[in-house]
């Protein structure tokens, strides 16, 4: 999904890889915990993109014996159903070692895989940590005197165009407007409520229908228009007109200055298609799809640089900050447009508000370890 400037980035999913089969005869996971490798750490570092994986101890990794690794066993799970290469041979042991206690299932990592710290080009192993997160809207099939923003799914003519139509030229040219006629899926009654679904990339929406009535879907990232993202958060710093660029203090300053919301909505140039997705009782207990083309385990995982982190890679997350304290095992899923870099990472906070509130105050130092077959 992501997510991107995670209520200070945008989330532009790509599309998922293709499936890769597994050994038929998987090897039997252990039944003991086994004891921790002695083995020495290797002393070359790996060069992957735009980071450099330092080769470390298992004790480097803050809080490593006190995770609840069961949960994120069910984000690793995922990861298999579309597995980067060199984790197609461990998949069948994480299968049976999702039943198994997490003394078993620590050890088994500790045998298995080489903790490598993520560090930039240039040296530094601190980073950024943000978040994201699925919005949950009120939302009409048809226009109302209420409900007058609508979402779109992609125009015919996406492809042909590169980049197509800025945000302002979709509001305000008639060639553009022509061709999204009838490519409304929904019909929201705040424009912010429309801005806050395309950074996070998707979100879950109860729909009234034209009968009245009701359903909840998700709208599911579909294609952006490939325009430059600005963050409206720096645009109002720029201006001077705010000090608090969180999303509740851009909620503020719009409802204090309804005459300026246009400028500083078009002052992002970027914007998404959607499609609409049924969901039912078991896809409501997941997320979207991410980037990696499966879906998302709230607090477990994350959006990062498809050039420094293979998708499926399991990492250690360490970070400390006024919003949240984490030391966990996460998986790289999903990427956003703006995730740049070695050391950053957008979190899957989960739906709701009050994911949303933690996702749009979330900004704090990062520090990230991959976790790589032996």
């Amino acid at each position: 999904m992501r997510r991107a400037w995670t209520l200070a980035a945008i989330v532009g999913m790509l599309a998922g890889c293709a499936s890769v089969p597994l050994p038929e005869e998987p090897p039997p996971a252990p039944s003991t915990p086994v004891p921790a490798a002695a083995e020495p750490v290797p002393a070359t570092p790996l060069l992957q993109g735009k980071s450099r994986w330092q080769p470390v101890p298992w004790s480097e990794l803050p809080g490593f014996d006190q995770d609840a690794l069961h949960e994120a066993w069910n984000a690793w799970l995922r990861s298999c159903e579309r597995p980067p290469a060199a984790f197609v041979p461990l998949c069948p042991q994480v299968r049976q070692l999702s039943i198994a206690s997490a003394e078993e299932q620590r050890a088994w990592m500790r045998q298995r895989l080489q903790p490598y710290r993520i560090e930039s080009l240039q040296g530094p192993a601190e980073g950024l940590l943000t978040a994201y997160y699925e919005p949950l809207l009120e939302a009409s099939r048809v226009p109302t005197a209420r409900h007058t923003v609508p979402l779109y799914r992609p125009p015919a003519t996406l492809s042909a165009r590169r980049p197509w139509y800025t945000r302002q030229e979709i509001d305000t040219l008639p060639e553009a407007r022509a061709q999204l006629r009838g490519r409304e899926i929904a019909w929201l009654a705040d424009p912010l409520d429309a801005l806050m679904l395309q950074i996070q990339g998707s979100g879950r929406v109860r729909l009234t229908e034209a009968d009245g009535s009701q359903r909840l879907v998700r709208l599911a990232f579909a294609g952006s228009n490939e325009q430059p993202y600005r963050s409206v958060g720096g645009w109002l710093l720029q201006q001077g007109a705010l000090r608090d660029a969180s999303w509740p203090g851009i909620k503020a300053w719009a409802r204090d200055n309804p005459q300026r919301l246009q400028e500083m909505l078009w002052s992002n140039p970027r914007t998404v298609f959607f499609r609409e997705e049924p969901l039912d009782e078991l896809d409501a207990g997941f997320g979207p799809r991410g980037a990696q083309g499966v879906a998302l385990t709230p607090g477990r995982s994350i959006a990062v640089d498809r050039d420094s982190i293979p998708y499926g890679t399991p990492v250690w997350l360490a970070s400390s900050g006024p919003a949240v304290q984490l030391q966990r095992l996460v998986l790289a899923q999903d990427t956003g447009s703006a995730i740049v870099g070695a050391v950053r990472a957008d979190w899957f906070a989960g739906w709701g508000p009050e994911a949303g509130e933690l996702a749009g105050r979330l900004k704090q130092p990062l520090r990230m370890w991959a976790l790589w077959p032996r």
